[in-house]
């Protein structure tokens, strides 16, 4: 793929090569990509059709500033042709693989480093800064220094009531943070072959979590089906080469994973569910580009069906994207999440990126389906973010206190 891009028969492992981008995409949060673009006298955009703004991580704007970001955003992408993803169309990592954008084989570099997500469709997904970004759009090129790869093999069957977040969150607590530094993860096995789409992009997604580069799942039926559905345009599918020696390899047996959470205040600070279980949690986030898919929505929907949530606690849902919204509406989830008790926020980034849409108080705990658990992640640098999977976080919700959602 990436040797394609760089239009090379083969790259190796720590060869610098500069590859065309098939897809850009910039965040609302960074407007440096504009300024750069201007100091670097770029007079027009490559190619504006492959150029996404998007209006999601502070949407609607909840502060003057991100306003006047957005403004300037706007003009930017007016002026230039690009393809402006406005404030009610949802997270960038969503919008684009459900619309047929996202397709194997291709580069993907956006500015945000949560991009290793699109590896769920075979295609290069990473994240870059702003500087490159501005590069990018001028030329329509990266350059990149050749990862390695790493392999990790699910093996077994997921049980009932555990999700891929689980298995992500395993595998941070098992390898860390650190073991696929700079590296492509490719993921493998049968408890990935079982899986959809959706729950592909989860893994994908945690992987920069683990420092991986990208990552990279050979697609096969289910991708094929997932993007064909949604587009008609050609694609290459891509696989590793027979001889490829993979920098290391890693095979987990998922067979007896139990629920998993990830306590304050590292993302591979796991513990076993019933570690921990009985936490109280003053509110549950569910959402972002880790729990505000389709599929997210009709787990939690499904379980809190007729059920309130826990007069203690309260219960945030801000789904992926417009698509979700509209899915969750004709299918009667929204209806579901209203009547439980849920707070339906616009579709985007929501409590994830810290600015709005359920920042949390000083000491208050939080039950997140998102991706990080940082100090000051969602608001007071003295709350607590407890990640967990979407399944987890509606046991949650009903309880107010960390729960296992076998027990309900």
């Amino acid at each position: 793929m990436l040797a394609a891009a760089a239009d090379k028969e083969r790259v190796n492992p720590g060869e610098i090569i500069n590859v065309r981008v098939d897809v850009a995409g910039i965040n609302d949060i960074y407007l440096l990509v504009v300024n750069s673009f201007k100091d670097m006298h770029g007079a027009s955009v490559w190619d504006p059709a492959k150029v996404y703004i998007f209006m999601d991580h502070n949407a609607p704007a909840s502060i003057l500033k991100a306003a006047e970001n957005q403004k300037a955003f706007r003009e930017f992408g007016r002026k230039h042709g690009c393809n402006i993803v406005e404030i009610n169309e949802g997270i960038c990592h969503m919008v684009l693989p459900e619309s047929g954008l996202i397709r194997p084989g291709n580069i993907v570099i956006i500015t945000d480093s949560h991009s290793t997500m699109h590896g769920a469709l075979g295609a290069f997904g990473t994240g870059v800064g702003s500087t490159d970004m501005a590069a990018i759009l001028i030329a329509g090129t990266m350059w990149l220094r050749v990862p390695d790869v790493v392999r990790i093999r699910l093996e077994g069957k997921l049980a009932d009531g555990v999700m891929a977040k689980d298995a992500a969150l395993y595998i941070l607590g098992e390898l860390g943070t650190s073991f696929a530094n700079y590296k492509v993860i490719e993921f493998s096995g049968p408890v990935i072959d079982a899986m959809p789409v959706e729950e592909r992009m989860v893994l994908c997604n945690m992987a920069v979590e683990m420092g991986a580069k990208s990552t990279f799942i050979k697609p096969d039926r289910t991708t094929i089906e997932y993007v064909t559905s949604r587009t008609v345009a050609e694609f290459k599918v891509y696989e590793s080469d027979p001889d490829y020696r993979y920098a290391s390899e890693y095979e987990l047996d998922l067979s007896d994973l139990q629920p998993q959470v990830a306590v304050p205040f590292h993302v591979d600070n796991v513990r076993n569910l019933a570690e921990v279980e009985g936490t109280p949690i003053d509110q549950v986030f569910v959402g972002s580009c880790t729990g505000g898919k389709n599929i997210d929505i009709e787990v939690v929907a499904n379980f809190l069906r007729g059920k309130k949530i826990a007069p203690t606690t309260r219960l945030i849902v801000t789904m992926a994207s417009k698509k979700v919204l509209r899915e969750a509406l004709e299918k009667g989830y929204y209806q579901i999440l209203l009547d439980a008790g849920a707070a339906i926020t616009t579709p985007g980034c929501g409590g994830c990126s810290g600015l709005l849409g359920g920042i949390l108080a000083a000491h208050e705990k939080c039950a997140s389906t998102a991706n990080r658990n940082f100090v000051g992640r969602m608001g007071s640098e003295t709350s607590e973010i407890y990640l967990v999977s979407p399944l987890t976080a509606a046991a949650t919700a009903l309880t107010g206190r960390l729960t296992h959602p076998s027990l309900l």
